[in-house]
Order: structure tokens, then sequence, then C-alpha cells
């Protein structure tokens, strides 16, 4: 049984942000490995892996190899394929830390085995730039130019959606004319980047 094969008979019990369901059925090569585009739409909810962007359609949809060290078949592996937006995946590329920068502790964050957001990315709540608190996070970010203006601004409206929202439901949620437009600026929101915690005081 191939590796891969073996690989799709097992559960991805993640501790991080994304948590991976089972794998592909079909062993994976790299002339096949966008068959695993419906598995990674179903445990990255249609996100992207690095900037949590809702990628609207599958012609938008792209899939990143997160450690490209990796040697023939075993790049395309299930648990190292991550689904991507375009701006991520350009600029993520197939960059990998030099040894002297591990040294220094930069890597990329891996969102199906730890926590990124909210534990050493966070937002700030005036620019609505993203802030790494430790040497991988920074590097996480800075790489994959995660304060790029598209995505600055997109969490920026977001946040004045959320606020909107919140005004409203608190002024006039009783009122049942109100209601419909409510649930459609949620709607609409749920579209947008997620909120991402401030740093801690």
């Amino acid at each position: 049984m191939s590796k891969n094969r073996r690989e799709s008979k097992q559960q991805f019990y993640s501790k991080g942000r994304v948590k991976r369901g089972p794998a592909p059925l079909a062993s994976l090569t790299r002339k096949t490995y966008r068959k695993a585009l419906p598995e990674l739409r179903r445990d990255f909810q249609d996100r992207c892996a690095y900037c949590m962007r809702h990628i609207g359609t599958k012609t938008d949809m792209q899939i990143d190899h997160f450690d490209p060290r990796k040697k023939n078949d075993k790049i395309q592996i299930y648990a190292n394929l991550f689904l991507s937006d375009a701006h991520c995946n350009r600029a993520k590329s197939d960059i990998w830390p030099t040894d002297e920068e591990q040294r220094l502790g930069c890597r990329f964050l891996n969102c199906c085995n730890e926590q990124d957001y909210g534990e050493s990315i966070f937002e700030d709540p005036v620019t609505h730039k993203l802030v790494g608190t430790t040497p991988a996070a920074i590097f996480h970010i800075e790489t994959i130019d995660l304060n790029d203006p598209g995505l600055v601004n997109e969490r920026k409206i977001r946040n004045e959606m959320t606020k909107n929202i919140n005004d409203l439901q608190t002024r006039l949620g009783n009122d049942p004319n109100v209601a419909l437009q409510l649930s459609k600026l949620q709607a609409a929101a749920e579209y947008f980047i997620p909120i991402i915690p401030p740093p801690q005081a």
C-alpha cells in the first residue's frame, strides 16, 4: 500500500486553527494533486490558509505545497497541501527559511499544527495591520506579505461592518423591519477575513 493511500485512511487530528479531515482516497502525484481540492475546500472552509481571505470561486483557488523541500511524490501528501489564494501562494512561492534564519527562530507557521492568529499573530485595531509576537510570526507575516494593502483594507472593512452590525443590533435589534437587512449584512460580513484579536496588553 502506498504512503499516500495509507495517509488517506487516517484521520487528521489537529491542534491547530484548521482541523483536517480524511485525506483523499486517490493517490496524489505531481500531475493529480489538484484532485485534493474538495478535501482542501472542506478543511479550510474555502479560505486561504495564510490570510484567511474567503476564496470565491474554484478558479481562484490555488494549492500551496507548505514545505517545498520535500522530494518527488512526498511533496504531494495531503498534510503538505494547503488551500491558498493567488496573493499568498505567489508571495510564499518555494521560499523556505535558511539555516541561519531557522537558528534565529524564523519559520512558517503551520495552521494545521498550531494556533497562529490570536496566539502569535494579532491585528492592530487602529491600522488593521498584522503584528507578530515571535520571530516565526514576524517571518511568516513579512514573507507572505500579509500586510499587503488589499488585505489590510479588507480587515478594515470587516471591522467597520462588524461595528455597524453590532450598533444596529443594539439600537434596532427588536425592530422586525430591520431584521432582514441585518441578516443580509451579517451574511456579507462572513465573506470577509474573520475577526483577529488585537495584541494583548
